[in-house]
C-alpha cells in the first residue's frame, strides 16, 4: 500500500485495516498477513516500557521501534507517531524529528491534534513527509482532557472536532485517525470528508479500523476496553506453552536426541 491508495480506497468504498507495531519480530509476523498498515504509535511506551501514558515516548525512542518495525516489514506501509512536544517546539526540531523518523524507515508520520501547530503540518507536508491526522481522545493532551475518556459528546465539542477535521484536510493529511468519539460524530465526519478516517473506539462508519496488536491479539487478561475485540486469548497460550516446556525441562523430556548435536567419537 501506497500513500495514494488511501483516497482510492476510500473511493472504492474499500475498508483500511492498520494494527501497531513496535519490534522486529511481530513486524515479521505482520509481514505476512493481508493488514494495510502499520503503526508505530507512541503507545510503544505504555505497551513495551510499561509507562503509564504516552508522555514518556521521546524521538530516541520512537526512532528505535520505527527501525525495528522497518527491518521486519520494510514492505509495509508504516507510520510513526510524533512524540509528545516534539512538534511544539518550533520548526526547527519538529522537522528534526520527522527526518529521524523517516529515515528511520516511516512512510508518513502522524501528529495528534491541530490547535497551534497548523503552519508545522503544512510544512512537513511541503516537505514531500505525508503525514496522519489524529483528532477525538489525543492521548498526548491527557492532562488537558482530564482523563481518558469519550470526546465529543456536546454539540460544541462535536462540531469542534468536525471542523479541525475539515482543517486537518485542508491542510493536506492523507488520513486521520479518529479516536474514542461516538459513533453518529464519526460518521458525520467520514461523509464529508474526501480522506479517509481510521477509527479506534469511534464506531463502525469510519473508513477503516486500527487497534493496539496487543489488545487485538488479547496479550492483557486484566485491560478490558470497550472498544476492543480480542481475536484470541493468547496470554493463554503463552503461559501454556511456557509451562509445558517448564514442565520437559524438570521431567527430563527435553531436549532429547532430536534436538542435540552429536560427534562420532563420542558414541
Amino acid at each position: 500500500m501506497q500513500v495514494n491508495d488511501f483516497k482510492r480506497y476510500k473511493k472504492l468504498n474499500k475498508k483500511i485495516s492498520m494494527v501497531t507495531c513496535y519490534d522486529y519480530s511481530m513486524a515479521k509476523i505482520l509481514a505476512k498477513t493481508e493488514v494495510n498498515c502499520l503503526l508505530v504509535g507512541d503507545s510503544v511506551a505504555m505497551v513495551m516500557h510499561g509507562h503509564e501514558s504516552t508522555l514518556h515516548a521521546d524521538v530516541p525512542m520512537m526512532d528505535l521501534h520505527t527501525k525495528s518495525v522497518n527491518k521486519g516489514a520494510s514492505k509495509k506501509f508504516i507510520v510513526s507517531d510524533m512524540p509528545y512536544m516534539s512538534f511544539r517546539k518550533g520548526l526547527t526540531f519538529a522537522m528534526e524529528t520527522v527526518e529521524t523518523l523517516t529515515k528511520a524507515g516511516a512512510n508518513a508520520v502522524k501528529i495528534e491534534g491541530i490547535d497551534g501547530h497548523e503552519k508545522i503540518i503544512r510544512h512537513i507536508i511541503e516537505s514531500g513527509v505525508p503525514v496522519m491526522g489524529h483528532l477525538g481522545l489525543t492521548p498526548q493532551f491527557v492532562n488537558g482532557l482530564g482523563g481518558y475518556r469519550v470526546q465529543g459528546k456536546n454539540e460544541k465539542k462535536a462540531q469542534k472536532i468536525a471542523h479541525d477535521a475539515k482543517k486537518l484536510e485542508d491542510l493536506g493529511v492523507f488520513a486521520m485517525v479518529l479516536e474514542c468519539i461516538p459513533m453518529e460524530l464519526s460518521y458525520e465526519i467520514s461523509e464529508k470528508l474526501t480522506i479517509p478516517t481510521i477509527g479506534i473506539g469511534a464506531g463502525p462508519y469510519t473508513d477503516g479500523q486500527v487497534l493496539v496488536i496487543q489488545d487485538l491479539l488479547g496479550m492483557y487478561d486484566d485491560l478490558k476496553l470497550k472498544f476492543v475485540k480480542n481475536y484470541v486469548n493468547s496470554s493463554k497460550l503463552f503461559s501454556e506453552a511456557v509451562n509445558l516446556y517448564d514442565l520437559d525441562v524438570k521431567n527430563g523430556s527435553f531436549p532429547t536426541v532430536n534436538e542435540s548435536f552429536q560427534v562420532g567419537y563420542l558414541t
